[in-house]
């Protein structure tokens, strides 16, 4: 697969996975309305790494108004926030996009002392590990667009790391998103979140730099 490919792939899974509105198509990516007062909509270039042009990156943030409205550009921050007016607050150093190809294997069962809960509705596979009172330890969830298969939302509770729990989610997600015919998958990650990843088998696609419009008001403050 190209990088847009990868993106596409992304976009797509990560719509559904949160319940925004399908991707608008524009020239240079996509925007993607997702309803939150804080991320009315994001604008998502569709190239990585090398393939990214200055010229599309100024015209679309050049163009926007809306406060809270975010940028994702797969490529180096180095490159990119240079590009960017003073209204645009980056945010997340350090992610990446991810990929893995699905290939059959058993997920990894709960540690003793933890129970694995999994249901699927809408098209999103959510899978959760509580501890022996129930009590919340792990989480993630997938939602499966045709071959590809989106991972989000990776959590495990500061009081229930180190113990494989993270491993136990990947694997239950991955697992899933076979079973709903993806034979890969792509995420966008965390520095801590990238470890965890790479452990299980995961790649680098391309950085991501995060930026989030301040609007006219906080931008002139």
């Amino acid at each position: 697969m190209a990088g847009d490919d990868f993106v596409r792939a992304w976009v797509d899974g990560w719509t559904v996975s949160r319940g925004a509105a399908p991707p608008l198509v524009e020239p240079w990516g996509y925007t993607v309305h997702v309803g939150l007062p804080e991320q009315p909509g994001r604008h998502v270039l569709g190239a990585t790494n090398d393939g990214v042009r200055e010229d599309d990156v100024r015209k679309v943030a050049g163009s926007t108004r809306a406060r809270a409205f975010h940028l994702k550009v797969f490529a180096d921050p180095e490159r990119v926030l240079p590009w960017l007016g003073p209204e645009w607050q980056p945010y997340g150093s350090g992610d990446f996009l991810m990929t893995t190809e699905l290939t059959p294997a058993a997920a990894p069962e709960a540690p003793p002392g933890y129970r694995l809960h999994a249901w699927s509705r809408g098209g999103v596979t959510r899978v959760l590990l509580t501890d022996a009172d129930g009590a919340f330890a792990a989480r993630g969830q997938t939602a499966a667009t045709g071959a590809s298969a989106v991972v989000d939302q990776i959590e495990t509770s500061e009081l229930h790391r180190r113990k494989g729990l993270g491993r136990v989610v990947m694997g239950t997600l991955q697992e899933a998103a076979r079973a709903r015919g993806a034979t890969r998958a792509v995420l966008a990650c965390t520095p801590e979140g990238r470890l965890l990843y790479e452990a299980v088998g995961w790649r680098i696609v391309a950085p991501l730099t995060n930026a989030k419009h301040l609007g006219a008001v906080e931008a002139a403050a």
